[in-house]
């Protein structure tokens, strides 16, 4: 079976868990306790993530340490080329939307909700915040002019496009983002809940999230 390292608090391993729930793959969650850097802690970056981070899928002598990578393995594994395309060009397409949930997704909204519900500010102090909100507007309105124009960010149908941006886009609001402006993202958001199997949310994070110790 297979074995996802994951926190209860983490948007990241929310698309992993997604994904194995909508491929109805069978796993073992291995919770990981982020709010005691339990994933910074040396034998975890020595035997499981060298990044300290999760997500981490672990398929037999497989192991991958990136919400995409862990993503496009499932996909490929179970042959879903409706999840993730083969063909040149719609493969692009998905790639696409991977980079943004990578760049502007991750530098602006990730960054930004983890300041405002967290009080933890990746670089500096609060005054970064309309930095990360740029960011994240860029995002957004990406994400519109596409949804304004079909259901799905990279096809049809929903890929792992639409899981890679999902988290963070759902909770833009605590960002300092809000949906309003957005009616496409607000009715691509409600069809992503809409669909079978979507995995519970994480848990939201708290503001009394410890520093990380100096030695860990």
């Amino acid at each position: 079976m297979m074995k996802l390292y994951t926190g209860a608090e983490s948007g990241n391993s929310w698309k992993v868990r997604i994904l194995l729930e909508q491929l109805e793959i069978p796993y073992e969650k291995v919770y990981m306790d982020l709010l005691t850097w339990e994933h910074k802690k040396k034998d975890y970056i020595a035997d499981i993530n060298p990044r300290g981070q999760v997500p981490v899928l672990v398929d037999g002598e497989n192991r991958f340490w990136d919400s995409t990578a862990c993503m496009v393995y499932l996909a490929r594994k179970m042959n879903r080329t409706d999840w993730l395309p083969i063909e040149a060009a719609a493969m692009a397409e998905v790639m696409h939307w991977i980079a943004l949930a990578h760049c502007e997704i991750h530098f602006g909204l990730q960054y930004g909700r983890r300041g405002v519900m967290r009080d933890r500010w990746v670089i500096g102090d609060a005054t970064n915040l309309p930095q990360y909100q740029r960011f994240g507007k860029m995002a957004m309105d990406t994400m519109e002019w596409r949804l304004s124009q079909q259901d799905w960010l990279a096809a049809p149908h929903i890929t792992i496009a639409d899981i890679a941006c999902f988290p963070y886009v759902l909770n833009s609001p605590e960002a300092g983002l809000p949906h309003g402006a957005y009616p496409g993202i607000s009715a691509w958001l409600k069809r992503c809940l809409a669909m079978p199997r979507w995995a519970e949310p994480p848990r939201a994070p708290t503001r009394d999230y410890p520093d990380m110790p100096a030695e860990s």
